[in-house]
């Protein structure tokens, strides 16, 4: 691929017709039309239930869901498809993970190492866990461009230390973890790890046989895909082991009027009640989309669109960078004076979208010492024009005027 600045397959979005610099892409991205398309078609077409019906619509409904799962699988090289479980996002993916498989295997004094720059999906759960199991909450220790380094991993696992639960890519300081070192360390101690790919899975390549991940988490709509979809990805021989935390139609094989019932295997344990049918099959036809523009082509072209944005900030003397450094297309300021709200409500007036507080990492601010930043994210459809209407924006003489 030959890096230009123009974006890449623009003209698959609508919305780019209106005039919007979007900016936001690290809480959802835009959608292509192909997806309204699929999703529509389901709905006119062969609106039926999954996985329920003997007829034809119905098998078909199935069958176009289960190919998602297919998809998946090839998507982050998954060994068996039922390793692969839908949900209604990362958050959701989480969750299941941490109550139906941690909640029944760690035990009082047992230690989880998460971070301060993790998102609050990534938090809040193991606070609830650490509270009912009496577990021991510890954090890695950041470096001083806020990133997670391996050698701060090691130093901070003991013979306690049970699970590493940690994002690949942060929502906010945009690093990106060694993920394969520490995997590759904490299985040396006996130790899993979780992977929130929330930030890494829409950005490059993702292979968990190579990384050797425990659990995977990551929603479909931050890769141009629907909301209300996520993936839980977790190795055979521990889902086996996972316990469903919603009950209900489609996850039972049996049960009787004396209490007895018998759980279905994986994936079907873990999705109860009606999917996101609608949302499923439409986030195949973006994999495949995605696959074809090629997830390495994706992380070049954003890491070269990062590099020309820091560069144009760093034009602006009243603009704080807080990690220039990060291999990610996040870029997280501020402007001196302004209150990061006031400037993404001021760049909206001229069609920039971008995304301002603390972005659901409320406990970042004791590494960073400042509770809100301006956070702009980059995707593929990006371009450089954008960036410098960004830049002309932000280098406005009357700026502080304007925002009064």
């Amino acid at each position: 691929m030959s890096i230009g600045g123009d974006g890449m397959h623009r003209e698959d979005f609508n919305i780019l017709n209106t005039g919007i610099i979007y900016f936001d892409n690290g809480a959802t991205t835009l959608k292509p039309k192909i997806l309204g398309e699929a999703i529509s078609d389901y709905y006119n077409n062969y609106s039926s239930n999954a996985h329920r019906g003997d007829y034809a619509l119905s098998i078909k409904a199935s069958g176009k869901y289960e190919e998602t799962r297919y998809l998946v699988k090839d998507l982050i090289n998954a060994k068996n498809v039922s390793e692969i479980a839908f949900t209604s996002g990362a958050t959701d993916s989480i969750n299941k993970i941490v109550f139906g498989y941690f909640a029944n295997v760690l035990n009082e004094g047992d230690e989880v190492l998460l971070t301060k720059s993790e998102h609050a999906s990534n938090l809040l759960p193991w606070f609830e866990l650490a509270d009912r199991l009496k577990l021991k909450i510890k954090y890695i220790e950041l470096d001083d461009n806020h990133e997670v380094l391996i050698e701060n991993v090691r130093k901070t696992v003991t013979n306690k230390t049970k699970v590493i639960s940690i994002a690949h890519v942060s929502n906010v300081v945009g690093d990106v973890r060694p993920i394969k070192e520490i995997i590759e360390f904490a299985h040396k101690n006996d130790v899993l790890v979780l992977v929130d790919g929330a930030q890494s899975v829409p950005h490059m390549k993702v292979d968990v046989q190579d990384l050797d991940i425990d659990f995977l988490t990551f929603s479909a709509h931050k890769m141009c895909g629907p909301t209300g979809v996520g993936v839980l990805y977790g190795k055979e021989e521990l889902l086996n082991d996972i316990k469903p935390i919603i009950f209900g139609g489609g996850m039972n094989a049996d049960f009787s009027t004396d209490g007895t019932r018998i759980y279905k295997t994986m994936p079907d344990r873990l999705e109860a009640g009606t999917p996101n049918i609608a949302g499923v099959i439409g986030f195949g036809y973006i994999i495949k989309y995605l696959m074809d523009i090629g997830f390495d082509n994706i992380h070049k072209y954003e890491l070269y669109l990062k590099d020309y944005l820091v560069s144009r900030l760093k034009e602006i003397k009243e603009i704080t960078i807080y990690n220039s450094s990060s291999q990610s297309g996040i870029v997280t300021i501020n402007y001196d004076g302004i209150f990061p709200q006031d400037l993404s409500i001021y760049l909206d007036k001229y069609n920039i979208c971008t995304r301002a507080g603390n972005h659901c990492a409320k406990i970042l601010k004791d590494e960073i010492h400042i509770k809100n930043t301006c956070r702009i994210s980059l995707y593929f459809y990006n371009s450089k024009e954008e960036i410098d209407k960004l830049i002309l924006a932000l280098k406005n003489p009357n700026i502080k005027k304007e925002i009064i």
